[in-house]
């Protein structure tokens, strides 16, 4: 992902009001994010635990997603679940169920898609190695690095294409 700005960021957002755009909190580590190594910049609203936004490149722009995180309580720490954008598994609540409302007349009349994702929102570093799940979440695959980036971004794609119609 290409490095953006604070207001490039801001701008990008599709399924919130200019407002709530203006109110969110952004990743305190935003100027120094490992930019070469994510496909998209995700992350959780340290004020409001239950919001989480997610942005990414889309068709040539820049499209910005506010999410809501489902609360589902603690789960055991042998149990397993798995993200449906980077396919890492983790143990206990490192997955959760993010909706977004989405665009347009359908996001008005209240329509949303919902998926599940690592609650840190980091699939980018959990994919290329960068980054732990905890419980050894990764699964072993005869896919190349790039082959796994590549059904990343098909998956994320899949999930934007969603929300924006």
């Amino acid at each position: 992902m290409r490095p953006v700005t604070e207001r490039d960021l801001r701008a990008s957002f599709v399924n919130c009001s200019k407002g709530e755009t203006k109110r969110l909190n952004l990743p305190k580590d935003f100027a120094e994010g490992p930019w070469e190594d994510l496909d998209f910049l995700g992350w959780r609203d340290p004020g409001a635990p239950d919001r989480a936004y997610l942005v990414a490149e889309h068709d040539d722009r820049l499209v910005g997603i506010a999410l809501r995180v489902t609360s589902n309580g603690s789960r055991g720490f042998t149990s397993r679940s798995m993200c449906s954008l980077c396919l890492t598994t983790h143990t206990g609540g490192g997955v959760a169920l993010m909706s977004a409302r989405r665009t347009g007349e359908a996001g008005r009349q209240g329509n949303s898609v919902g998926q599940y994702l690592c609650v840190d929102l980091a699939c980018s570093l959990y994919v290329r190695g960068k980054k732990q799940a905890p419980g050894d979440g990764v699964i072993t695959e005869s896919l190349t690095l790039e082959e796994k980036v590549v059904r990343t971004r098909a998956n994320l794609s899949a999930f934007v294409d969603k929300v924006i119609g």
